[in-house]
């Protein structure tokens, strides 16, 4: 008789999420929005920076599909560009976030003791102010522009990756392998990223699925108020602010931006649910 071969953990999760049929629309979405913002320049007529002051507030039109803004620039072509940062901003962020929580909540869970105490009473100064105020005072300390704004948005997220991979990391710590692999003298970093993390990781996932539309949000939310992404570059948040004092005169110029910023989050949010319907143990299917 054949051997009966067991299917792995990652194709039980990609199974799960192909059956989500929310999980793959928000997911060809982001993929479609990806690849405009990558070909951006080979696809807009108009460079981003490119101004017609006769052509100033043009309506949509056959020559300029979502209008012109104040200065006579291609919108749609604003809006290709702009996705190239508003994306790398959510995303990198995030990175920056989860890297930063996952080394602190996993030191502080394993360890625990006045480890624990220090770690967390730290962060918990940081997590009693809102994550959007953080990243003001952050970006306000460190200055506007792209990568500060990047760093300004990871930097306050991470108490809360760390608050969740701590959470997990406490309710595995102890547990038999983790006592075993103490019996045989494993050195603690190993135990940690061999054992602990890996079985502790599934919440921390889903987290940064979710949470790389809240950072898209925070960085929109900075460039509007003038510390985050600074023109000419054309990210969704800055072009909101700039729109702000036409929106009655002209209100397709917020309109677009901000329909654009409701679809990648409203994407990632249903990334996000799928993917932790398809971690859930408790499912067979």
């Amino acid at each position: 008789m054949g051997k009966i071969k067991s299917e792995s953990m990652f194709s039980i999760f990609l199974r799960r999420m192909v059956k989500r049929k929310e999980a793959m629309f928000g997911l060809s979405i982001l993929i479609i929005l990806a690849v405009l913002a990558i070909l951006a320049p080979y696809i807009c007529r108009y460079n981003y920076a490119e101004m017609n002051l006769q052509n100033a507030f043009a309506p949509p039109s056959r020559d300029h599909w979502l209008g012109t803004d104040s200065m006579g620039r291609d919108m749609l072509s604003r809006i290709l560009y702009g996705g190239r940062f508003s994306l790398s901003v959510g995303i990198v962020s995030v990175a920056i976030s989860g890297t930063g929580g996952l080394i602190l909540g996993s030191i502080a869970g394993f360890f625990g003791g006045k480890v624990d105490n220090l770690i967390m009473r730290f962060l918990d100064i940081f997590h009693s102010i809102p994550q959007v105020l953080m990243a003001i005072c952050v970006s306000s300390v460190l200055g506007a522009g792209f990568f500060k704004t990047v760093l300004a948005v990871g930097i306050a997220g991470i108490p809360n990756f760390a608050r969740t991979i701590r959470a997990n990391i406490l309710a595995i710590r102890g547990l038999e392998y983790i006592e075993a692999a103490e019996s045989i003298n494993c050195r603690n970093a190993r135990i940690i990223f061999r054992h602990v993390i890996p079985n502790a990781i599934t919440p921390f996932i889903v987290h940064c699925t979710l949470a790389i539309a809240g950072g898209l949000i925070v960085s929109a939310t900075l460039s509007y108020i003038g510390l985050g992404v600074q023109p000419p570059l054309p990210e969704w948040g800055a072009m909101l602010s700039d729109a702000r004092s036409y929106v009655r005169q002209y209100p397709y110029l917020m309109i677009c931006p901000g329909v654009f910023i409701m679809i990648v989050v409203m994407s990632f949010n249903l990334i996000g649910d799928a993917v932790r319907d398809a971690l859930d143990p408790k499912l067979n299917k």
